[in-house]
């Protein structure tokens, strides 16, 4: 099977999708149903989501990206300019510096969502050319929508928990998709 065949095309589900059939074919599964499934595969909600093109700019939903880790794979796999949803509560005394590469070559702003954005704000404020806090996801989705141009990307990947605006990912998750839908 063509790696081109697979639903999902990012590079961390590319990894994945090897990983498992190789465990999977050990087990003596058929290879027809191994391709059927990584053919027909879907990303679970919240996680790398495609909502809505809207004026030929894509809609991403990442609300599961809670981590640095997360957000690093979200990024490496969108592969246009990015406005960028990012915040919550920093519960692991987030370190953003791994994402320094990709938010320099890919990222042309940054909406903060959340209580506290100091850190983030400290960690890329030299680096993207627009820095903006809010503490709406319908304010952020507002704002990102007057910053991006076709071909481009809004993504939420928060790469925090949700607990300070949100109930949890899902909620966050949720209102975005309901923001994106009301432009």
């Amino acid at each position: 099977m063509s790696i081109s065949s697979f639903a999902l095309q990012t590079n961390f589900n590319v990894k994945n999708a090897l990983a498992s059939s190789t465990l999977i074919d050990l087990m003596k599964v058929r290879k027809e149903t191994i391709r059927d499934c990584l053919a027909d595969y879907e990303n679970e909600e919240h996680r790398l989501e495609k909502v809505l093109r809207i004026n030929g700019v894509e809609y991403i939903n990442d609300s599961k990206a809670v981590n640095v880790n997360a957000t690093y794979y979200t990024l490496e796999s969108v592969d246009t300019s990015i406005v960028w949803i990012v915040g919550g509560v920093d519960k692991n005394n987030n370190d953003y510096e791994p994402l320094l590469p990709f938010v320099n070559e890919k990222v042309k702003a940054i909406i903060c969502l959340g209580q506290n954005n100091d850190k983030i704000i400290n960690s890329f404020a030299n680096i993207v050319d627009y820095m903006i806090e809010t503490e709406s996801m319908e304010d952020a989705v507002k704002i990102a929508y007057k910053l991006t141009n076709e071909g481009e990307s809004v993504l939420l990947s928060p790469a925090c928990a949700s607990y300070d605006l949100f109930e949890n990912y899902e909620d966050r998750g949720k209102q975005f998709k309901e923001a994106v839908r009301q432009l």
